[in-house]
């Protein structure tokens, strides 16, 4: 017989999360976290939940890669025409969600969104294997397709164009960042009793942490 969904559950127990153990700029905590996903060969530990909505309040998620992230923000690439880059352009605010199932973490990002300089976009465009700066050409994303046929052809096409040659970004293709307002470092806990810390932006750029009941 298959497990009722409601019995299935795990009891978290790898580690505890203190507000003198944690650093007070919420950017290196989120460093020193990133980092230790990636030491434990963690699958894509860049992967996360991107949530958005129109300017009427109607949300979408879906998972995208976070590629850079400093003092300014977490920065994503995308087609600008796309159902997220649409929503972000209506309504400039997102958050993000990074979950780290084996150390038990999650963290929670809210904040404002801009589009990244086109010099920024460009640089990393440049540093993308060759099929994929293609891929941006391609793909016309979230635009519906007859079949699949469709897009290899459109690919084939820009093959074609850029034989031998070095493939430009595309115009409609680019980076935005998230300037986090608030973000939350949780570790599961046993018996459901989490530890929650919320970094909150004050005026003056400073962080204010805050503990959470879970």
């Amino acid at each position: 017989m298959d497990k009722n969904i409601a019995d299935l559950r795990k009891d978290y127990t790898l580690q505890d999360l203190n507000e003198q153990d944690i650093n007070p700029n919420p950017f290196i905590q989120f460093r020193f976290w990133f980092d230790q996903a990636v030491e434990a060969q963690l699958p894509e530990p860049n992967a996360m939940t991107l949530a958005t909505s129109t300017s009427e309040g109607e949300p979408s998620a879906r998972m995208v890669l976070l590629k850079n992230f400093d003092e300014r923000g977490f920065v994503l690439f995308t087609n600008y025409n796309s159902h997220k880059g649409q929503e972000l352009a209506a309504n400039p605010q997102a958050a993000l969600v990074f979950w780290w199932a084996e150390l038990e973490r999650q963290v929670r990002i809210v904040g404002f969104v801009e589009k990244i300089s086109a010099e920024e976009s460009d640089g990393y465009f440049e540093v993308r294997p060759h099929n994929s700066r293609l891929g941006a050409w391609a793909s016309n994303q979230s635009e519906v397709i007859a079949n699949r046929e469709v897009l290899e052809a459109q690919l084939q096409e820009f093959q074609r164009k850029y034989e031998n040659q070095e493939v430009p970004r595309p115009p409609h293709w680019g980076g935005f960042r998230v300037i986090p307002q608030k973000i939350e470092f949780w570790q599961g806990r046993s018996s459901r009793l989490h530890d929650r810390l919320l970094y909150t932006r004050l005026d003056d750029g400073s962080w204010k942490i805050e503990r959470l009941s879970p």
